[in-house]
Order: structure tokens, then sequence, then C-alpha cells
């Protein structure tokens, strides 16, 4: 089949198959189907055709006829003699990430300096963190948010704003997610030749080493790289947001992108379709058949909204199976307990709790007004707290349900509903439309950029953001 390219029947391919060899054959086009190397189609007379993924047959073929480059290979063992064990490189890597989260909350609290490359820094900073002259940097709303994220999550968010500034740097965005899905292929503790990588991809490995994603080794003559668990862990939610891009002729790298991109979109906002691709139009629309957006039209825009099922993509792409044991346990009386003897952990607490004191094992404090306080000034959320201190409650309090007392989260959801009982916001007035036609054009234009307040379209008034005053401006003039 690898040079035919028209579907053959099923009945036809079952004609090659031994009378003692159908299941086996059934088990295997199941799994061909799976992997989509053969594409299955159903015809109107309900006969079943299969043909081979024509991207897969063309560059087979190439590889038959022209010869190919084959995946990269682990080097022997009796040349890389001072490999880690499984269990060291996990620690690496716990120890890597956790003094890179330590950078950003502060270089003082990191237990050795770290020399972060400008394009990681420029990551940092493009979010996380903020700088004036003359003064340390220091975490913006999007950095704290960003310490109380599952460490998959984190991780996703790196990778994404790592792609995203790759132009900035003269690197081609393509090749970049090409070689981080190779990467994630590689095997945990194996060790592969430096020399087998390009300029690029060897300062790609040197970025992901500060992150602990991979382990740097040199020998006498030959230097490695070993991934970590946390490299060959991004194939798992990679393989399914890829799932049959081949068949409907989709690049894999766009759609990857395209979907970190989304997950990191802000859930309720308006978003206008023109910026979107054709292909991304068309993936947009089939997501909000399955809810992860709301698409709507106005008079001469249309915008698509994200929801919850969209924004939380970056979340659900973490490995479950692959998060630590729980080390919190908090009581009725607001009281944290932390089993635990990391620096990372004492420091996240110090965001919204009252840290007391510190034993070698064990962190004491408490949950009060003002540490929320300070923490909701910061721009941290109650139900992200909420949410950090379930997901890392100690396995004897994670069985019960709730694993956090109620009283707990529903006094921190208050005590954050009293923050925002008002907010002052500049904003601008609009009444006395000509017409129907143009107030209506004038809260389609406001929705578009997010600067619509409130409207009212039976006395057409509507209030906007400050900030696109001058643009509403220039707008009515002109529909005027």
């Amino acid at each position: 089949m690898l040079y035919i390219d028209v579907p053959l029947s099923a009945k036809l391919i079952e004609e090659w198959v031994l009378p003692d060899g159908s299941s086996k054959h059934n088990v295997a086009i199941d799994r061909l189907i799976q992997l989509r190397i053969m594409i299955e189609t159903v015809d109107r007379k309900k006969e079943t055709t299969y043909r081979v993924n024509q991207t897969f047959q063309v560059n087979l073929q190439k590889h038959i006829v022209h010869g190919g480059t084959l995946p990269r290979e682990p080097m022997p063992t009796n040349i890389t003699v001072r490999r880690p064990s499984l269990q060291d490189l996990e620690a690496y890597a716990a120890e890597q990430w956790e003094c890179f989260l330590l950078h950003l909350i502060s270089s003082t609290q990191a237990e050795r300096t770290t020399n972060f490359s400008s394009s990681m820094m420029k990551i940092f900073q493009r979010g996380l963190l903020s700088q004036r002259d003359k003064e340390a940097p220091k975490l913006t709303k999007s950095g704290f948010q960003f310490l109380l994220m599952d460490t998959n999550a984190q991780l996703w968010y790196i990778i994404r704003e790592y792609i995203t500034s790759s132009e900035e740097r003269g690197l081609d965005s393509a090749d970049l997610i090409s070689f981080f899905l190779e990467l994630s292929f590689h095997v945990t503790g194996d060790a592969y030749n430096m020399n087998t990588l390009t300029d690029t991809q060897i300062n790609v490995i040197k970025d992901l080493a500060d992150l602990g994603l991979a382990k740097l080794q040199q020998g006498r003559k030959e230097s490695w790289f070993i991934p970590t668990k946390l490299a060959t862990n991004l194939s798992i939610s990679l393989s399914d947001l890829s799932s049959r891009k081949q068949e409907r002729g989709l690049d894999s790298a766009d759609l990857i992108s395209f979907f970190l991109e989304l997950s990191f979109h802000v859930t309720g906002d308006a978003y206008n379709m023109n910026t979107l691709t054709d292909t991304q139009i068309n993936v947009i629309k089939d997501l909000a058949d399955l809810g992860l957006a709301k698409l709507q039209q106005g008079r001469k825009e249309s915008w698509f909204i994200p929801t919850k099922l969209a924004t939380n993509l970056s979340i659900s792409l973490s490995d479950l199976s692959s998060r630590k044991q729980g080390f919190v346990v908090v009581e009725t009386n607001f009281r944290v307990y932390a089993y635990s003897s990391s620096k990372l952990h004492c420091e996240i607490l110090r965001l919204f709790s009252r840290v007391e004191y510190q034993l070698p094992n064990l962190i004491v404090g408490a949950i009060t007004k003002e540490s929320l306080y300070n923490a909701f000034e910061n721009g941290i959320m109650a139900e992200q707290i909420i949410s950090f201190l379930q997901q890392n409650a100690h396995p004897r309090v994670a069985e019960r349900m709730p694993s956090v007392p109620e009283n707990v989260t529903d006094q921190i959801r208050l005590w954050e509903s009293d923050m925002n009982r008002v907010e002052m916001a500049p904003a601008y007035y609009y009444d006395e439309f000509p017409s129907r036609e143009v107030y209506e054009a004038a809260c389609d234009y406001a929705r578009q950029y997010g600067g619509l307040l409130w409207d009212e379209s039976k006395r057409m008034r509507l209030v906007v953001k400050a900030e696109i005053h001058m643009h509403m401006r220039e707008f009515l003039r002109r529909e005027k």
C-alpha cells in the first residue's frame, strides 16, 4: 500500500490475510488507525476503505529511496560512566526547578546563583517580572499567580513564552516546536550526544538544563545531555493536541502553537476573528462545538469568547500521575502545617499566609485577613489559593472531602469579595446616539477591544474604559 495512491476496500485487504490471522489483522488495522498511519473512510454504500496517511506515505517513500536521518540514539553506557540514576536525575530536576522559582521570588533566596541566559531572562520579564531603573526586579500580578500554578502548568507557560519569543531571537518557531516534540520522545535517564544537535538546539538544551529539563555532562572527549521527566512528559498531551491533524491537512506545529496560545487567553474576553488565519478559524469553530469557545456576530465584526475549558488547557496538559505527594494540612482554626523542608514551599506559603516558625521538616503558619489582603493586592485570587491548598493537601487529609475545611475556603472567598466590593476605574459615558445602528456598532467596537464596561440597549447608553476613549471618538466620527 506504500506506493498505492487510491483507497483500497476492506474486503480486498482481508483477502491478503490467512484464515488463522484474522483477529491479528483486525488488531493491526485498529492500531494503525490510532497511530494515524492508516486512514479509514466509509462511503454512502457503507463500504469501508483504507489508505495510507499521505504525509507518512510520502516521507517513508523518500526515506526508502533517498535515505534519511535516523532518530537520535542514546550513547553507550561504557562512554557515559558517570550517568546519574533515575532517582538522582529526578532530584536534580526538582532542585533546578525549585531554584528557578526561588529566583523568581527573590534572587537572594536561591541557595546558589543561577546565571540564566538572556533569552530566558526575556521570558521572565515578559509578564512574570517587572523592573524599574536601578531597582531590583519584582514579581508582577501574573508572576504571583504563576507561583501557585501546578508544576506542569508552570512548565507549559515557560515553553509557550519561549516559543512565542523565538522570532525576536531569530529562531523559527516551527523548528523549535519540532525539537520539543522530538525531545519529549527521548528516554528519561539515557545520554544523548551533543554533537548530534545543531547550534540552535545546543543553545535551547542549555536553557532547558537551567530549568531542570535536562542534565548536561562532559566526558574526556564527548559531551552529552540527559533528559529528565520534565522533558519526556511533554509528549503526553502534545500527542492529544495534534490528534488527527494530518488527516485534515493541518500543520502540527501551527496547531499546537494555537492551542497553547488559546490556553493563555482570558476567559470571557472577546477576540476578533479577523486576527485568525483561515485554519485557525476552522479550528475555533470546531472548538465552539465542544464548548471551548462561544462565537458571536456583530453588525460588521465577529469574535470568539474562550470558556474555562479552553483557558484551562494549559493546566489539563499536566500529567496527573507525576504530581508530587501533598504536604499541606489546613485546620478549621485557619492554622496551616506544611510537612516540608523546602525553602520554596516556605516562600510560596508566605504569599498568602503568616509563617510563624519553621522546623527542619515542618512549616507552621496561619491564614489571616491581613496576609490574604496582601495576597489579593499582589494579584493572587481566592480560587488560586484554594486550588493550591487542595492540590497540595497531605495524603492524610487528601482523602477527606473536602480536603480543605469549608469554613476556611468560604472565609477566603468572603475576604476577597470585601476587597472587590468597590472598584474605581476611569471611564467615559456615551449617550444620545443618532440611530440604533450607530449605537450597536459602537457597542460592537468597544466589545471587540475589551473596553465595554456597561450598556443599556433600551435607552442607547454605554460606558467604556478610558483607554479606548480616543479610538471610540474616531470611530463615531467615521460612523457619522
